[in-house]
């Protein structure tokens, strides 16, 4: 398996997403809209943190747009543009790690504390949801693998029933090829996450900005065609 830039991204999705949820009390920092499933459990369950799921959304819109205004008017090529957004990210990475190792741990996640260190990550996020959307826009999602599992599954049945023309066999093998290694790297992500965060708390905040490198030097030498 190839290891590329959509790869990369979705590693560091999985990756993110666990380890914010972990250490910032239910905070899902790139699949921002399952913090309405944990702001309701929070308000049911009296814990905290019910506030900066709230503020989740917001946040992360806002970063969309302000990022794609500023990469309008910088007017950039499209590999430019994105590896720009993406050196972006790597520093709020890092930011956010250094909250979280100064910082933490946090009990209580509507702490300003606390707050700080998941928005910031949610920015980053943000930006990598929409970088990744913009500029490469073959590729499946790094942050929300429902669509595409639906998509993996919906192609293996068509395999599997032996009604599909031989193009469109093709077609779905090739999609397949795309879209099983990015599930599988968000879910190396989660796992990774997990267990790093198991053995060493919160310096698990320390792998995502040196995979988001990793990613940007990726781009630099190894330029994916279909970058938009």
């Amino acid at each position: 398996m190839k290891i590329s830039a959509p790869l990369l991204l979705s590693f560091n999705g999985g990756y993110v997403d666990t380890a914010g949820f972990l250490a910032l009390q239910g905070l899902f920092t790139a699949h921002v809209t399952g913090n309405f499933v944990t702001f309701g459990a929070a308000m049911v369950e009296g814990t905290s943190g019910a506030f900066a799921k709230l503020l989740a959304l917001p946040v992360f819109c806002v970063t969309i747009v302000l990022a794609r205004i500023v990469a309008v008017r910088l007017g950039a090529s499209g590999p430019r543009t994105l590896k720009a957004l993406l050196a972006v990210k790597v520093l709020l990475l890092g930011v956010a790690a250094a909250f979280a190792l100064v910082w933490g741990p946090f009990s209580d996640g509507d702490s300003w504390r606390a707050m700080l260190t998941g928005m910031t990550l949610v920015c980053a996020m943000a930006i990598q949801n929409g970088a990744h959307r913009i500029h490469l826009p073959k590729a499946p999602p790094s942050t929300l693998m429902t669509g595409t599992t639906t998509q993996v599954m919906l192609d293996l049945a068509d395999l599997l029933s032996g009604a599909t023309l031989l193009q469109q066999r093709t077609d779905i093998r090739g999609r397949l090829r795309r879209m099983v290694p990015n599930v599988v790297a968000f879910a190396a992500g989660c796992g990774v996450a997990a267990l790093i965060f198991i053995g060493f708390g919160l310096r698990a905040f320390l792998l995502p900005p040196l995979v988001a490198l990793v990613t940007v030097i990726a781009i630099h030498f190894d330029a994916d065609p279909e970058i938009a």
